[in-house]
Parts: C-alpha cells; structure tokens; sequence
C-alpha cells in the first residue's frame, strides 16, 4: 500500500546542487523543449514539487500560489496544448476545459481523493487517463473527523469563547454539558476506509456499537470493526453520532436532508467530513436551530468558502472547519508525491499508482 510516510522519509533524503557546464545545460535545455509539457494548477507541496523537478522527464509550468486559485480565463490559456495537467479540487476539469487543452492533453492527474469536480464523461469520451489520491489521507481524515466529533459533541468552541470572554463565573451543574461517547451508537454513512479508520480511533472509548449504511453491504470492511449494516432510516434513528464518509455522487447529493434530520435524536451529533453536497444545508439549519439534533460539525460545505454571512455560523451548536481534514505536513507531501508520480507515469504510458478505471 502507498504510505504517506514514504513522503516524509523521501524529504530527509535532500540531494546536493549539481554544477553542470554551461556548454552541458544548453544541450539539456534544448533536450527540455522536446519534452511533454504539463501545466501545474497550484504551487503543490514540495514533495511532489521535488519529484517534478528531479524527474526530466517534463517541462512544467505551474500557478505559484497557494492562497488563490488561479483564475479560470488564466487557466483555460495556459492549458492549450499541454500534454499532462495536475490539478487539485478547486479547478472545474470540464468540456470547456478541456476543449481549451486541445488533443494533446493525455493525462490528468488530480491531488484529492475526491473527483466530483472533474467531468468523468469527458475525460472517458476523449481516451484522458487520470490519477488521484486515496488512502495516503485516510489517517488525516480520520484523525480530524474525531477532533471534530468530540469537539462538537463536547462544545469546546462555546467553552473556549465563555473562557476568553468573561462567561465563565461560577461552577453550575448542567453548564455546558454535552454527550459523551461511552455506551453510544455511532453510525457511518457511506463505509470506507475512512469510515473503518475512524471506528478504529473511536472504539477505545467504549462506543457500544458500529453501525452503517451503504450502497450494499460491505462485510470485508465492517468485520474489521464489527459493524452491522442497516437502511439509512435505521442509521437515522439509532445514531447517537452520525458521521458522513461517503463520496459525493447523483445518488448522495443532499442525502442528509430533513428526511434524515427528523428520524434522528434531539441528542444526536452529526459530522460532515467528506463533501458539503451530500447535505442539505437550509435542512440542516432547521434541525440545530429547532433542537430536532443537538449539534453538527462539518468541515465540508457549500459553497467553499461559506459566506460569513450564512445562518449557519450564527449558531452554537454548528462548528464549521475550513476543509482541513487531510490538513497535515505528512498527508499532503504524499498527496502531491503521488499526484505527480501518477502524472509521470501517465505520461510514459505506463499503469498509474492510483487510476481511476472510467
């Protein structure tokens, strides 16, 4: 299995300057210009930047920023002719896109687990190969998805803001209580790896029981934490913690809505860390600000960034994180390790680490 700990061990391994003749680089640099050409969408983490630029195997050009997304007019010149293009989730991959690369554009390889913004169906139709990036987040996401549990379920963010802000007088009895997880039921939408790493985390403090619902069974994954499969109204009800795992498809958009709200406990915590288009957030706004569930936690949500101004954050029983689940060093090294080994894999025609079958 790809580990993201490859990436971390490549970044204690630095190699020393070359001092290469003048008369040596302008040969290397005419050799250069035959070679494919990529357009890179971000200024990608230097694991994956390192490998790029040790491989001559590309001449590459890249959006050298992390803070703003380059601009979709910039983005559709600067793809025209490309042979590869590494993107990351924000970039739309689509007909327009992709009509602007032209016939040379041969491998797409994307840093993210998640696809929902590439058009598969055009990228089939014209023979593009693509790569992306799974399980080498899966301990990152699940780490933050129980950061995120307990730090809802536990109102830590209202505990902080009481402290700082002269609530917190004297000792009360019911002040700030929340819900625990000992003896609860914990329920995971959509079973993956991810969903089994966060059981995993979670079962030391003595959950009773694993449910979950998926598109069918899945026994291989759920005897690894002895979880039962039920409908999506049993995981409803019987949720004392509902975490969402699931991808974002036509058959999952918005399914977390009042449906699902209203089936579960005034004491139930739900917790979003796989895509904001799986839920319904005007529903979701109504169950927390009505009591029909007692808190949510998402760091997924629609649109990215949400509006300062979006009713959710006037409440305090919703925390919101910026999409930082696979937020740490180690994790997105080894995202952008094997985004551009699929890349330069793609492009020698040879199978991809991680390939998505179209």
């Amino acid at each position: 299995m790809w580990s993201c700990h490859m990436a971390l061990r490549r970044l204690q391994r630095i190699a020393a300057p070359l001092n290469i003749p003048r008369s040596v680089t302008s040969k290397v640099q005419r050799e250069m210009s035959s070679l494919p050409r990529v357009y890179v969408t971000r200024q990608i983490p230097p694991e994956g930047l390192k490998i790029l630029k040790e491989s001559g195997q590309v001449q590459f050009e890249l959006w050298d920023s992390d803070d703003v997304p380059v601009p979709r007019k910039e983005l559709l010149q600067k793809v025209r002719g490309v042979d590869g293009l590494l993107c990351v989730l924000t970039e739309k991959i689509d007909a327009e896109l992709l009509d602007a690369a032209g016939p040379n554009l041969k491998v797409l390889s994307t840093m993210s687990v998640g696809f929902d913004h590439l058009s598969l169906e055009e990228l089939k139709k014209r023979g593009i190969r693509v790569g992306y990036t799974p399980e080498v987040l899966t301990d990152a996401v699940a780490e933050l998805t129980v950061a995120l549990l307990l730090t809802t379920s536990r109102r830590l963010i209202e505990a902080t803001h009481e402290a700082k802000t002269g609530g917190w007088g004297t000792w009360r009895t019911l002040w700030l209580c929340g819900y625990e997880l000992a003896n609860s039921t914990v329920g995971i939408l959509g079973l993956g790896r991810i969903g089994v790493a966060i059981a995993e985390r979670l079962a030391p403090f003595k959950v009773k029981k694993f449910i979950y619902t998926d598109v069918a069974p899945r026994p291989e994954l759920a005897n690894e934490i002895n979880a039962e499969y039920v409908s999506l109204d049993e995981l409803a009800k019987r949720s004392d913690f509902l975490a969402v795992c699931c991808a974002l498809t036509p058959e999952t958009k918005e399914v977390c809505n009042k449906s699902l709200f209203s089936k579960m406990k005034n004491t139930s915590i739900f917790i979003n860390t796989s895509r904001g288009g799986v839920v319904n957030q005007d529903d979701l706004y109504e169950a927390l600000s009505t009591g029909q569930i007692a808190g949510a936690g998402l760091d997924v949500t629609v649109p990215e960034p949400l509006p300062t101004s979006h009713p959710l954050f006037t409440l305090k029983n919703c925390v919101i994180l910026p999409h930082i689940a696979s937020a740490s060093y180690t994790t997105r090294n080894a995202m952008s390790a094997l985004a551009v080994n699929n890349l330069l894999l793609g492009l020698r025609g040879e199978p991809m680490i991680k390939g998505l079958k179209l």
